[in-house]
Order: structure tokens, then sequence, then C-alpha cells
């Protein structure tokens, strides 16, 4: 069976993909629930799922191969460095980031996704008109990164796609049962002024390998 698990070998090389077919990304996409029914959905597109915890990556891996999805593949690294250096030159259509970890606490906030440098990357990776499909649980969360959308110029405000019941992830799944409130947005990327990427700091003892990248 064919293996769905993305083996990274070379860090500082780009990821081959097939540039004429189109390229959705999930960051933290757990078991696969979301992803897989959007690969079942469109076998024309290829789907990559970014996760860094080894046993939701073989679960995910599992599932395509019971399933016999061929057009979905797992990465198990780190979301910002995959974006920064790995992943082709605006080619994504849409990326969905649903229910990343929030680190609720104020000396944590520096580990939240979304910040200036994934902003940053995301926009280099996404197709001119692509999304960004976001949805937290944690409003303070919540409201921050829409205030960060809001000042950037490189993306501009549209509304959230439909998530039916039977493709919610399993953080959403739990979330709502429990009666909690879920908040979504989506963003567009612009066609504005092109820009390279600036190297990522990373300290000699969090060279990146499979699994976890440290950024300063």
């Amino acid at each position: 069976m064919e293996d769905h698990i993305i083996r990274v070998k070379d860090p500082c090389k780009p990821l081959e993909f097939d540039l004429s077919r189109p390229l959705e990304v999930e960051v933290g996409c757990g078991k696969g629930r979301f992803l897989t029914s959007r690969a079942k959905l469109n076998p024309d597109c290829d789907f990559l799922g970014i996760e860094r915890m080894l046993e939701r990556v073989r679960l995910f891996d599992g599932k395509c191969r019971r399933e016999s999805i061929d057009n979905a593949k797992v990465l198990r690294l780190e979301a910002l460095y995959t974006f920064h250096y790995l992943l082709p030159l605006h080619h994504i259509r849409t990326v969905y980031v649903f229910f990343p970890d929030p680190w609720p606490k104020k000396k944590h906030h520096s580990h939240r996704l979304f910040g200036p440098l994934f902003r940053t990357a995301l926009w280099k990776r996404l197709e001119k008109g692509g999304k960004i499909e976001f949805a937290t649980d944690h409003r303070e969360y919540f409201e921050e990164v829409v205030e960060g959308f809001a000042s950037d110029t490189r993306f501009e405000a549209i509304e959230p796609m439909p998530r039916p019941k039977e493709v919610w992830t399993e953080f959403e799944t739990m979330f709502r049962e429990q009666g909690l409130p879920i908040y979504s947005a989506a963003w567009r990327a612009l066609d504005v002024e092109e820009y390279e990427l600036e190297p990522l700091r990373i300290p000699p003892e969090a060279e990146p390998r499979e699994g976890i990248v440290r950024r300063t």
C-alpha cells in the first residue's frame, strides 16, 4: 500500500508537488477527518495535512489506506517552517487552520501560529485569490487573529466556508457537544507587490527535524 506520510530528507529543499493540480493544506490536521473528507469529494485536487503529533500522523496515514485515498499526504513538521521553506510559490488554493493551540497564558502568546512571520509566509504560498479558513473556540485568540489580518494589506476578509457536521474536526465536534461558541473567519490573498522571504532565525540546537522546529 502507498505510504501517505511525506518523509523530509533535506529540510532546506522545497517539497515537490504536481503544479498542474490545485493544492489545499490543513495545519493541525489531526487524524484527518476534515481533510480526507475534502480529498474524497475533490479527486482532481491534492491535499496536504501538517501535524506534529506522531500518533495522529499514523492514524491519518491509516485512514487514507483503508479508504483508498490517493490524493492526500501528511507531513510531520512545524507549520511556520513548512510554509517558509517547503511549499510551492503562490500555488495553494486554500489553507485551513481549525482550532489551533491558543496558548492562553500571556507569557506563551509568542508561540501562537498567527503572527507576522506566518502571515508573510502564508501570502507567499497562497495563489493570488487563494483563501485562508480559520476557526477557534477561543474568543480572545480569534479577536487577535482578526485584528492582525485587518491590518495586513495583503489580505481581505471574506465569508468563511460552511462546515457541515460530517466534516467537523475532532476538536470542533467536542467543543460543539460542550455547547461552546465557535468563531470562524476567512481571508483572501490579494495581488500585491512581490517580496522575498527573510531567512528564519533558528538556533543550532533547534535545527529542523521531523516533528518539531522551535523558533526564536
